[in-house]
């Protein structure tokens, strides 16, 4: 018997994207009574619904990591840098006048926008979430804030997230910002983790920094690149409700934007839309919450030259439906090179996921969370109304699928196959569906079960469930 609460496929890493356990105090849980905050207080739950529905049926977005650390690449004074590529400034402890000269090596020249947004398509993904400026304070678009941004301070002189914007626009795909609001190496008064600020030049006042920086380049990116979808903040160390305040304001900007809950943590009025699982997939999702794990397809999100310790497809494909069963989103990074190109590794896998929900995409899209706490058989569920959606992870020995309903089943099919009907059978514990000989799909196998009726789920499926407690399970160690 699989337990669905307690199998995760995220394999490693947990956390691994920006702080280690040292710093993980700086990211406390929700306050008590924070339960049903909405990113707006004045939303209604049908207004919350209209906004969160595209993103709802995505369930599959892309995930960009792309900053001037590429070109260190997990590389200072000849020695590899333990810990994420993005991260090398702070975890190398490199002066801030050094790291800065990596501007003028920063010459994307085979960023193709149009390029990067068909690979996010052929894969499935159908929105885009891009670092606009990670910890390092540089700023990937061309900022009047500061001029330690692509355009201003490299060879490049481009904007990538405008190029981005027109693209995407193009080619159906929502865009995104991630913005780190607090931790900022650069600029004076920005925060610092893991040990705080260890050069002078980046002493200074946060709230100035706050006020100079942090909100006229949200502003920017609420109003020169179209329709917004995400604003994905980040570590709010040092926030406080003023500081986040100024940042939450600004959201007016953009009424249909979705927000993540890492703003600020102290107050259930920044709490944001999402829940927002690092590296890990929670065992049963979240109660009453929209969620979205993020995942690196090594171990590192900006990139590493050297990290070459890849999940299969398999893998990846198997954390997609796992999450889509428990009612969440997945976004699944990529860490483009300093010449502007997705590793080919990451291509290839999202090709090969591409390939399989070109003919499962049903099974995933616009699902809710499957009905079952557990189930006979090593794989998951989600569903549709009167449709259940079976990921057959292991073919059954005796090619039987054993369906814990007393449902009346009106067809059985592969996703497949639609017009092969297969065979099905009443048992004690269910319904049996017999099933083909040879296994369709190694990777995972969807049968469809349409039944009639309200759903009538058997003994053998249902389980009291171990609930996701209130998200204090954000504890989803903060990243990137």
């Amino acid at each position: 018997m699989k337990a669905l609460m307690n199998v995760t496929f995220a394999a490693a890493i947990t956390g691994a994207c920006c702080l280690n356990n040292h710093n993980l105090a700086l990211f406390a849980a929700d306050s008590a009574g924070a339960n049903d905050a909405s990113s707006s207080s004045a939303e209604t739950k049908g207004q919350l619904d209209a906004r969160m529905k595209w993103w709802r049926e995505a369930r599959f977005g892309m995930f960009i990591h792309w900053g001037v650390y590429s070109v260190p690449a997990g590389t200072w004074d000849g020695k590899q840098i333990p810990g994420i590529g993005e991260w090398i400034m702070n975890r190398a402890k490199i002066p801030m006048a050094d790291y800065a000269k990596f501007t003028e090596q920063f010459t994307p020249v085979k960023f193709n926008a149009d390029q990067w947004v068909s690979i996010a398509k052929a894969a499935g993904q159908k929105y885009i979430v891009i670092t606009a400026k990670h910890h390092d304070g540089f700023a990937m678009f061309h900022s009047k804030a500061t001029p330690y941004n692509i355009y201003d301070a490299t060879p490049f002189k481009r904007d990538p997230l405008a190029e981005l914007a027109e693209a995407c626009r193009k080619q159906g795909i929502k865009l995104g910002f991630y913005y780190s609001q607090a931790q900022d190496w650069h600029h004076p008064g920005g925060a610092a983790a893991k040990g705080g600020h260890w050069d002078k030049a980046q002493d200074g006042s946060m709230d100035d920094y706050i006020d100079k920086i942090a909100v006229p380049q949200v502003r920017e990116l609420l109003t020169n690149y179209g329709d917004v979808a995400v604003l994905w903040w980040d570590t709010p160390v040092n926030m406080n409700r003023e500081r986040a305040a100024k940042l939450h304001e600004l959201l007016k900007l953009q009424p249909q934007i979705i927000t993540n809950n890492r703003l600020y943590r102290g107050d259930p009025e920044f709490r944001g839309d999402t829940e927002t699982p690092e590296q890990k997939i929670p065992e049963t999702g979240f109660k009453d919450r929209d969620w979205e794990t993020c995942m690196t397809m090594n171990k590192t999100w900006g990139f590493k030259s050297y990290d070459h310790d890849w999940k299969s497809t398999q893998m990846l494909l198997h954390n997609l439906i796992d999450i889509s069963s428990k009612g969440g989103n997945y976004l699944l990074n990529v860490g483009p090179t300093s010449e502007g190109e997705i590793p080919t590794e990451s291509v290839e896998r999202l090709k090969e996921i591409g390939a399989w929900l070109a003919t499962n995409g049903e099974a995933i899209y616009g699902t809710t969370a499957g009905p079952f706490t557990k189930l006979p058989f090593d794989g998951r569920c989600t569903q549709k109304p009167g449709k259940l959606y079976l990921h057959v992870f292991a073919w059954p020995k005796d090619h039987k699928l054993l369906v814990p309903v007393a449902n009346k089943v009106r067809a059985a099919y592969l996703l497949g196959k639609p017009t092969e009907k297969l065979d099905v059978a009443s048992t004690a514990g269910g319904k049996s569906i017999v099933l083909p000989e040879i296994t369709p799909d190694p990777n995972a196998t969807v049968v469809v079960v349409e039944i009639e009726g309200p759903l009538h789920v058997t003994q053998l499926g249902d389980a009291p469930p171990a609930v996701e407690k209130e998200p204090a399970t954000s504890k989803a160690k903060s990243r990137n």
